[in-house]
């Protein structure tokens, strides 16, 4: 059974606490997120457990490429990795701020930054860890979608 474990993923039974990580920071992010759909404002639980969940993701991806990589004096995957948070980071700030004077789209941009920590995580080959980040994602984009509109109509907060 070990065997078949580590011919999923280099990592092994390591990957499983991870995806023990992502939920915890999911679910801290939704926590956090809560509040502010309470309160009607555009991050809500969504764009919080998204960035909560991408940034947890990003931090393991980092982590875990140092130790893959440690045989290679000239590669540092931390400067790699916060590149590429930098990066996305930039085209969500666009996405965020296309629509005129309203704030929108801050969900969108979430996902873009998560799906790239997704994408880094399948490079790194934690494909397990990268399925079950998408899974949340899917989830977050779909139900707490449902729920924020629910507690919105039930506290009588304008929706965004």
């Amino acid at each position: 059974m070990d065997t078949l474990l580590h011919t999923i993923s280099p990592f092994g039974l390591a990957e499983f606490g991870f995806i023990w990580r992502l939920l915890v920071a999911a679910v801290l992010g939704t926590l956090m997120g809560l509040e502010r759909s309470i309160a009607g404002k555009h991050a809500g639980m969504r764009t919080y457990a998204l960035v909560a969940m991408g940034s947890c993701l990003f931090c393991l991806i980092s982590v875990l490429a140092g130790f893959e990589l440690t045989s290679f004096a000239a590669t540092n995957p931390l400067l790699i990795a916060s590149s590429v948070v930098v990066g996305i980071g930039f085209i969500g700030s666009g996405l965020a701020l296309t629509h005129g004077e309203k704030l929108g789209e801050l969900t969108t941009a979430s996902g873009v930054w998560v799906v790239a920590g997704v994408g880094m995580a399948c490079g790194f080959g934690l494909f397990i860890t990268a399925a079950v980040a998408t899974i949340l994602t899917i989830i977050i984009f779909s139900f707490f979608s449902r729920v924020e509109r629910y507690l919105r109509i039930t506290w009588g907060v304008d929706g965004q």
